[in-house]
Order: structure tokens, then sequence, then C-alpha cells
């Protein structure tokens, strides 16, 4: 309930291009962390936008110990004080006590930890719920949870190409409050087909959308318990690739998922449509097949594209190595620099490539635009052989 009226939390996860998130039917944002809040509390509340307002707990997997109790006493006191600064900003709708605490654990007495911060947010701010983020839906740590953290009054889960299980998976669980799922979105890296080279493969924009529709509609939009839910991810980031969980591009541009989320959102289409990607052929082959070039030699590249609004359409392309740095549970990840010069557009038939000198693994990425900040990408990773 908020101001006296159901409220279901129509939301995503992120505070960059928070009007656009409004003007599309968004109701609310999801942060990370509370530190210098300030400011995006302020302009959420002045688009009409609530906030799930996170808390920074620290994890097991980056060498917390939750058996340290001066250690776990500390980071309630640090906590203590960011809930006193924001407990009464008008934006503020359900405070997040951490995030995917349970990846990759060990002690159970992080939720004894997770259970003190939640009593300590009510004591002193009765008015806002609390809950804590799981990675996935999994029945143990909700038994976890239920017998240590009975004082949170939500439970987040955040599932990506199991997202049509977890009405079932919750009810298996015995989770019987409501829930949130505080990150969704494209199938996801571990989820994916690995190529032989463990270079996983990503669904175009428009195989995206397909799915965020149809998985939303199996789950959040149908389950009573569930009371809303964050998209993942409302801007951009390199996780993998630079295109695999963010709604927009680098250059800012809105994909087709962003159109289905307006629709899921809002029960309208927008005006103008992003482009469709139905496919994308290197050499005359698609993914998931291996695709293997040889060195400094020339290789077709086929687009099937098209515009439902007929709009003009262009392409840009870039070649990358395979990313090496790779994180765990978003993580920060650097971006492999792109190789410059090796790619010659046909449009729009689509291009031919130059395959690099030095063998291993790279990806080519295509981004067709319309001309009016609507994008569709794809990507083929592929392996260079010596010989």
């Amino acid at each position: 309930m908020r101001n006296g009226k159901p409220y279901f939390i129509k939301g995503a996860g992120g505070s960059t291009k928070m009007e656009q998130l409004a003007a599309f039917g968004g109701n609310s944002i999801r942060t990370w962390g509370s530190r210098n809040s300030g400011p995006t509390l302020d302009k959420a509340q002045s688009l009409g936008l609530t906030v799930t307002l996170g808390l920074d707990v620290a994890r097991e997997r980056h060498g917390f110990n939750y058996g340290d109790t001066a250690a776990v006493h500390q980071q309630l006191e640090k906590l203590k004080k960011e809930v006193i600064a924001y407990k009464d900003h008008p934006a503020v709708i359900i405070w997040g006590i951490g995030n995917e605490l349970n990846l990759d654990y060990k002690n159970p007495k992080v939720w004894d930890a997770v259970n003190d911060i939640s009593k300590m947010i009510h004591q002193l701010d009765p008015n806002h719920l609390t809950t804590t983020m799981l990675a996935g839906a999994n029945a143990k740590v909700i038994g976890d949870i239920k017998a240590r953290c009975q004082d949170i009054d939500l439970l987040s889960v955040q599932v990506y190409g199991g997202l049509a299980s977890v009405p079932g998976q919750m009810a298996g669980a015995g989770w019987t409050k409501g829930y949130m799922v505080t990150e969704w979105g494209p199938t996801g890296h571990w989820e994916s087909k690995i190529l032989p080279w463990k270079a996983a493969v990503e669904e175009t924009s428009s195989e995206k959308a397909a799915v965020y529709r149809s998985r939303y509609e199996a789950s959040i939009a149908k389950d009573k318990h569930c009371v809303g839910s964050y998209v993942f991810l409302w801007g951009q980031k390199q996780e993998r690739t630079p295109t695999w969980y963010g709604l927009f591009t680098e250059a800012g541009e809105s994909s087709e998922v962003v159109d289905v989320m307006q629709y899921l959102w809002s029960g309208s289409w927008p005006k103008n449509r992003a482009p469709h990607l139905d496919s994308l052929l290197l050499n005359g082959k698609r993914l998931p097949e291996a695709i293997y070039l040889g060195k400094d030699q020339q290789y077709p590249v086929a687009v099937f594209a098209s515009d439902p609004d007929k709009d003009k359409l262009s392409y840009r392309w870039e070649l990358l190595p395979e990313s090496t740095d790779l994180g765990q549970g978003g993580d920060r990840e650097s971006r492999p620099k792109e190789i410059p010069g090796l790619v010659t557009d046909r449009f729009p038939k689509g291009a031919t490539l130059t395959t690099p000198g030095k063998p291993g693994p790279y990806r080519l990425f295509l981004y067709v635009m319309d001309g009016n900040n609507k994008v569709a990408t794809g990507n083929v990773p592929f392996f260079v052989k010596e010989d």
C-alpha cells in the first residue's frame, strides 16, 4: 500500500534515465547502495517515482566473515547512519538489505545479521518495508531465511532464464508472504549455450524482447504473491559483453526490449518502434553453431533486419576480442578494446569481415539504427584458428 492505495511496482534497476522510465509507464527504481543518495531520491520524487533503497551489505564471497561479531556490529552501526539519513524521504518505499548475499556463501549467520539490520530499520523507521535480494529462488536458502530472518517483510529474488518458474518455486519453498523480483531480464550468460572456447551465446535484442515479455506475463504479471519487479538493467554496463544486460546502448539508444517494457507497464506501444533483427550470419553460419575462421581472411556477414515504422536503417559494426575480465554476480568488468579497420559495411546486405592475424576468440557486434535513437543489437562470437 502507498498513500492508502494498492501499489504494484513497475520498476527498473538503476538510477539513470529516470525521465524515460516515468514517461514509459514505470513507477519505481531500485539501487544497490544508499551512500550519497539524496540527489537520486530527490529526482525520483520530482518525477513521481519511488525507490527501493539498497543498503550495501558485505558479502562472504568478497572476504567478509559473519562469524566476526565485532565486524558485524560495526556494519550494523554504519548502516544505521544511512537509514537515519534517508528514512523520512518521501521517495523511499522499501529498504533492500544487501544483494545476493547467498551467492557462494557458507555461513548461515549472514541471515542473522540481515535479521538484525531489519529490526534496526523497523525500530528507526516503522513506515517502510524491508527485504533482502537473493540470487535465484532456491528452496534451501529460502528455508534458511524463514528460520533465521523472520523480521523481513518481503523476500526478493533475482532470476533470469527461469523467471516463468518463480511462482511455483516460491510456493514449493513454502514462502507465503509477498515477494518481489528485483532483477530479471535476458537469458543469463551462465544459462546460455557455451561454445567450445567458453564463449557464451548472447540473444539478439529482438530475441530478448520476446523472452522479456513471455516470462513477465507468465510470472510477475499473474502471481498474486508478487508485488512487482525491477527489470535489469535500466542503463548500460559491461558484463560478458557491452550489450548483454543493458536496455540501452553506450550511446543511449533504446532497444526493442524498452518498447516491450513500455507495453507491459502502460498497455501501449511507443509511437516509434525499435528496429527488429531477425538474424545475423557469419560466413553463412548462424548461432549457436560454433564458427571457426582462418586468420587474415575475408568473410561475408549477412544481416536480416527490418523496421516496423519503415524508418531508414543504418549499421554500426564493432569487432572486439572475447572478454577475459570475467566477474561474478554483477562484479565490475573491464570492456575489451575495439579492433578497428577490419569490418567493411555493405549496407543493406551486411558487411565483409577481415579476420585478425592473431588466432583466438573474437566477437563481432552489430547495431542497427533507425535514426530516432532506437536500435537493434546482435553479436556473433567466432574463433580464429592458426591454420
